[in-house]
């Protein structure tokens, strides 16, 4: 998994992480515990309008003492960066806009893959699976981070040069 940059500069606040699986319609949300060492599901979220969706995550933020949010990017298996990285790039700064918290970037492949073997593997009806597994990526791409301590590490800039040289934002 690659860290793939930053909306924010790092600052090390007590606080909690929130995960975020990106999806145009659907948004899979994870959360640590306050020490950052363990992720849970926390709920899925249909996405309504920008009003709407600040609101929610305002409140997810201020409830839930959100300090810093992990969006999930989707590259290609190559690693180059996609129509859908650029509009998770595009979600993270809206949601730093949103709500005043820093956003992280990490290379999401293979997690929803992860999340419906693991739903597979409990058996669950395909109504059942559908309903939990963009919060579990959400959680496999969280628990991820926290395990590799990118929480207070350095990120990487793209994993190509969709962005420049200078590895700046979209």
């Amino acid at each position: 998994m690659f860290w793939l940059g930053r909306e924010e500069a790092d600052v090390e606040l007590p606080g909690r992480v929130s995960g975020i699986d990106y999806g145009t319609v659907r948004l899979g949300i994870a959360i640590s515990d306050a020490a950052r060492s363990i992720s849970s599901p926390y709920e899925n979220y249909r996405r309504q309008d920008d009003q709407k969706d600040a609101q929610r995550f305002q409140r997810l933020v201020s409830e839930e003492e959100v300090v810093q949010f992990v969006v999930g990017l989707p590259v290609h298996t190559s690693g180059q960066e996609s129509q859908k990285s650029r509009e998770a790039r595009e979600f993270g700064s809206w949601l730093t806009n949103a709500t005043g918290v820093p956003v992280d970037f990490v290379d999401e492949r293979f997690t929803t893959q992860q999340a419906e073997q693991a739903l597979l593997g409990a058996g669950l009806t395909n109504q059942k699976r559908k309903a939990r597994r963009d919060m579990l990526a959400a959680q496999i791409l969280l628990q991820t981070y926290l395990d590799h301590g990118a929480a207070s590490s350095e990120s990487l800039g793209a994993l190509d040069d969709t962005r420049g040289e200078s590895g700046g934002h979209a």
